[in-house]
Order: structure tokens, then C-alpha cells, then sequence
């Protein structure tokens, strides 16, 4: 894995990391035109600046839910979705003019015979994206494609963070001066870039990861 820093910030200890993603977006569109289509953030996010990227850039913030945040419909929690009279649900699409999320009813639909609403229904539902920033947004949790970036790649950024703070030792320091943070801050993203720079240059032979574990069959010579 690179880890490649294309914004550093530094700031005090008591400033929250969700203040930055709205900048760091800005800063990326203004000097590539360019904004990741998805972002795993490890903090949670204000609705408002949630709301902010999937207008602006149409890009999709994801958190999980917190404890206290209430669900709302089509949601029964992060990964099941449901009619209004229980019949499991799966994500047609966005429409980003209308910012509305499709629905629609999943094979096979047990309850949809014996519904009393039936005759009526057209068995898609539509849901604003407003709605419910974190659960709905630009890309709803319910979706395979949403669990596997938070399953999936959110535990890089664990791995990132531990790069920086234990093999760097700037868990170690503590910053006192604005100059010395940016010298460190400056000499943390040289690292990495370096980092990255010789993997690139001088790729590590493809061999199994598991390598040495694996079983090996002994040769008796008994003749």
C-alpha cells in the first residue's frame, strides 16, 4: 500500500479532522480539476458538509452511523432496507437532478403477494438523498459498494495514521511551536513521498505472502 499525501494539514489537538475535509476537496478541484468520487472518513462528518461534497463534486462521504443518530426510512439498520410494509429492498440508482435514491423490490418478493397495498404499488421507492446524510447521502450504506470501502478500506487509514505516528515517533513529540510542527509536518510527507517514490522505482518481487508457511514435501531416499 502507497500512502501518498496529496493535502497535509496541521492544526491544534483540539480541532476536530472533519473541518478539514470540505478544504482539502476545494484545494484538490482548484489545482487538478479532480475529486475522489468516494471518501472514507474515519471521523464523523457534519451532515452539512456531507451534504456540501455530494452537491458540489458529487462525491460520496462515508461514516457509519453513529449510536445516536436515529434511522430513517427505507432503513431497518446499516445494511437492510425495507418497504413501508417490510419487503427487503435493494438500491436501484441515484438520480442527481432530483437527488433522489431508488429502491426497489428484491427477489423474491415473499410479502408483495399477500400485501394489501399490491394492486397499487409499482413495487420503486424514491428517497431524498437529504434525507439522512450519513444512512443516504450520495451513496447509501445499505449498498455492497458502501460496506466494502468501510470494511474494507477504512482500516488503511488506521494503518496510515500508524505510520506516521509510531514508525515516524511523532507519537513521541509533543509540538509546542507552529515552526517546528511545520518542519515535522513537511519532513512526515517527504517520508511517505520517498516511500512511495522507491516502491515505484524498484518494485518488490511479486512472491506468495504466505510463502514461507507453506507445507513442503520431504524426499526419503530409502533405495
Amino acid at each position: 500500500m502507497l500512502l501518498i499525501p496529496l493535502v497535509s494539514w496541521l492544526s491544534p489537538a483540539n480541532h476536530g479532522d472533519g473541518k478539514f475535509l470540505v478544504p482539502s476537496l476545494r484545494y484538490l478541484w482548484q489545482r487538478w480539476s479532480w475529486c475522489p468520487r468516494f471518501v472514507v472518513d474515519f471521523a464523523y462528518l457534519a451532515a452539512p458538509a456531507k451534504s456540501y461534497c455530494r452537491q458540489r463534486w458529487d462525491t460520496a462521504v462515508l461514516t457509519h452511523l453513529r449510536e445516536d443518530q436515529v434511522l430513517v426510512p427505507p432503513f431497518e439498520d446499516e445494511t437492510r432496507v425495507c418497504c413501508p410494509q417490510g419487503q427487503a429492498l435493494r438500491w436501484l440508482g441515484y438520480d442527481p437532478q432530483e437527488q433522489t435514491h431508488w429502491f426497489g423490490v428484491r427477489e423474491p418478493a415473499m410479502l408483495c403477494a399477500c400485501c394489501w397495498e399490491a394492486s397499487s404499488c409499482l413495487r420503486e421507492f424514491a428517497y431524498s438523498a437529504k434525507t439522512q446524510e450519513t444512512l443516504l447521502g450520495r451513496l447509501p450504506l445499505s449498498t455492497r459498494a458502501a460496506q466494502t470501502l468501510l470494511k474494507g478500506v477504512r482500516p488503511w487509514i488506521e494503518a496510515a495514521q500508524s505510520f506516521e505516528k509510531n514508525q515516524l515517533g511523532l507519537k513521541e513529540i509533543f509540538f509546542n511551536s507552529l515552526r517546528l510542527a511545520w518542519c515535522m509536518g513537511l519532513l512526515a510527507d517527504s517520508v511517505c513521498l520517498l516511500r512511495a517514490h522507491a516502491l515505484l522505482q524498484q518494485p518488490m518481487p511479486c512472491r506468495a505472502l504466505l510463502a514461507e508457511l507453506a507445507p513442503r514435501q520431504m524426499i526419503l531416499d530409502l533405495l
